[in-house]
């Protein structure tokens, strides 16, 4: 697949966050995985985006991610298969490379870690992964790596294989920015916690699709919310951001952290075994899994 394939296909639809299992010793649990990857391959995406923030990628060795990938690979059918990248840039150029090697069709790139960087340096990160990998390479505009949109088109320029742009800052004069100067040469994708509750007000910045977590546990809710978002029927979206999405980020915000434990939770609600979250994040505690069981079982 090449990098504009990608950026044609990655406009068409819903994009998603699969979780990634581990097994009662910490482990990747690739069975389980591959069980949950087979349940939700029979609803149509634009792509899924393995170890990526809901696949717990800053918890993950590059080793993990790279068998991820493959075991992804293996079972999603015929949906793009994306993969977080991050860290410092000679370990994200080096993940890059493995995630290209083991079959992926593409990064997303996750911020660099720990320390604030200047906008020359983010510019010259963002060059050096691009460079570092035949794939189509997504910026995850988010954390202590912000983008702007001058340097975003010198780096489109610079690197064709630069296909999008994804922000999960909630600074929609920047998304703006952004979707103005860039036009069609990038695909734009809305990456908020629980974007849903902010699709509306990206698509009038020029967003329009985004990726869902909740897409994990609850399929067809993710999938019916998009359709109506596409078809601008707001009704159906304001009815489904009160009865499912606000219910859900009430249980979400409890505590630091649960907009991972929470889609962890639900999964394992629909009966499949995504295992513990990792630390430093926690699961949710018994009581908040019985909320999450309720606001599923109450979807009807």
């Amino acid at each position: 697949m090449t990098p504009n394939d990608l950026k044609s296909i990655i406009r068409t639809g819903l994009l998603s966050f699969p979780v990634t299992p581990f097994d009662a010793d910490d482990n990747f649990n690739a069975t389980a995985f591959s069980e949950h990857l087979e349940w939700l391959s029979a609803y149509p995406v634009a792509g899924l985006i393995v170890a990526g923030g809901t696949g717990e990628l800053f918890s993950l060795t590059p080793a993990e991610v790279v068998e991820v990938v493959r075991t992804a690979k293996a079972q999603a059918g015929d949906a793009p298969i994306l993969a977080g990248c991050g860290y410092g840039t000679k370990m994200a150029c080096q993940m890059a490379k493995e995630i290209e090697a083991a079959g992926g069709d593409g990064i997303l790139l996750l911020p660099h870690y720990l320390i604030g960087a200047p906008q020359d340096g983010i510019e010259a990160h963002i060059r050096a992964v691009c460079n570092a990998t035949n794939m189509g390479v997504i910026v995850y505009n988010r954390g202590a790596s912000r983008v702007t949109a001058e340097a975003l088109e010198r780096l489109a320029n610079d690197c064709p294989n630069l296909i999008g742009f994804k922000d999960g800052t909630g600074d929609i004069d920047t998304v703006r920015r952004v979707t103005i100067k860039m036009g069609d040469r990038l695909s734009y994708i809305g990456g908020m916690p629980t974007h849903e509750l902010f699709a509306q007000a990206y698509r009038g910045a020029g967003m329009a699709t985004y990726s869902s977590a909740v897409f994990n546990f609850v399929p067809e809710t993710a999938l019916a919310f998009h359709a109506a978002f596409i078809a601008g029927d707001d009704a159906t979206c304001d009815a489904m951001l009160r009865d499912f999405y606000y219910p859900f980020a009430a249980i979400r915000d409890r505590k630091t952290g649960y907009a991972v434990s929470a889609v962890k939770s639900g999964v394992r609600m629909r009966g499949f075994a995504s295992g513990k979250v990792r630390t430093p994040l926690m699961d949710l505690t018994e009581d908040e899994d019985a909320m999450m069981r309720a606001l599923i079982a109450g979807r009807g």
